[in-house]
C-alpha cells in the first residue's frame, strides 16, 4: 500500500484527484482482510481521521472526514475521527481496526509530539497494507527526518516568519519513518519552497519534497505519483548547487 502526502489546503474540483487513491486503497485493504467474498462485501472500510485540536481550526478533522466520505461515494466506507488537544498523545486505540490512516494538519511540532509514541505501530500498520495519508503536518511528520518548521538558518531568514510553526531556527527531528525523504508543504502558497531549497543548500537534509496545496504525492511500491491542482517540487543538491525539479 501507499503513503499519500498532501500539501494542505482545499480547492474545488480537486478532492477526487487528491484523496481518491487513498480511499481506493483503504477499500481494497478492507476487502483483502477477509477470506470470503461475502465477508468482504459486508464489511465497510474503516478510515480513521486523527487530528490535534487547534483553537483556530476546531473542526478540521470533521472537514477531512466529510471530504473522504464524499470521495468514497457509494463505496462501503466508515469514517471515524479522533481529536486530541495540543500536548496530549494520540491514543493507540484510535488505530484499532483501521483500513486507512489519515493524519490531519495544524502545528507540526504538536503533531509530532502526539504521534511519536505511535510511530512503530503506524509503521507496522503500513507494512501490513494499511494506506497512510498525511495532510500538511501529517505529511511533514511522515519521513525518517521530519522538518518541523523554522524560518531561519544560522540566523538568516529563509521563509516568512508566519510559516515558522512557532520555531525560529530550522528544526529537523526524527519522524514516523514511513518514507526516507524530508517533506515540506504549502510550497508555493506559503513560500515554503524557499525553506526547502535553503534546507538542502545548508546541508541540513539531502533532499526535500515540497508539495503545493490541493496536491498529493503517492509513494508506494511503483513509481512516484503526483496529482491534484498544484505541483510537487523535488529539491536536491549536485555539483552545481541546488537542483529543483517539478512533478505534476
Amino acid at each position: 500500500m501507499s503513503v499519500f502526502l498532501v500539501g494542505g489546503g482545499f480547492r474545488d474540483g480537486s478532492d477526487e484527484a487528491v484523496y481518491g487513491g487513498f480511499v481506493s486503497e483503504a477499500v481494497a485493504r478492507a476487502a483483502s482482510a477477509h477470506r470470503s467474498a461475502t465477508e468482504a462485501a459486508e464489511r465497510a472500510a474503516r478510515i480513521v481521521v486523527l487530528t490535534v485540536r487547534e483553537d483556530a481550526h476546531p473542526g478540521h478533522g470533521n472537514t477531512l472526514a466529510s471530504v473522504v466520505q464524499n470521495v468514497a461515494g457509494d463505496r462501503p466506507v466508515e469514517v471515524t475521527t479522533t481529536v486530541v488537544a495540543e500536548g496530549e498523545p494520540m491514543p493507540a486505540s484510535a488505530l484499532d481496526g483501521a483500513d486507512g490512516i489519515l493524519v490531519g494538519g495544524g502545528l507540526t511540532p504538536a503533531y509530532l509530539s502526539a504521534f511519536a509514541p505511535l510511530a512503530a505501530r503506524i509503521r507496522r500498520e503500513v507494512e501490513t497494507g494499511v494506506p497512510y495519508l498525511g495532510f500538511s503536518a501529517g505529511a511533514m511528520i511522515a519521513p525518517d527526518r521530519a522538518l518541523l518548521g523554522g524560518w531561519l538558518i544560522g540566523g538568516i531568514e529563509v521563509v516568512a516568519q508566519e510559516a515558522a510553526e512557532d520555531l525560529d531556527e530550522l528544526t529537523i527531528e526524527e519522524g514516523l519513518g514511513l518514507i526516507d525523504v524530508t517533506v515540506d508543504v504549502h510550497a508555493v502558497q506559503w513560500g515554503n519552497l524557499s525553506r526547502a531549497i535553503a534546507a538542502v543548500d545548508s546541508g541540513a537534509v539531502d533532499e526535500v519534497i515540497a508539495i503545493d496545496e490541493a496536491t498529493v504525492l503517492a509513494v508506494g511500491s511503483g513509481p512516484l505519483r503526483a496529482s491534484g491542482s498544484g505541483t510537487v517540487w523535488a529539491v536536491t543538491k549536485d555539483d552545481r548547487g541546488v537542483l529543483v525539479r517539478s512533478m505534476r
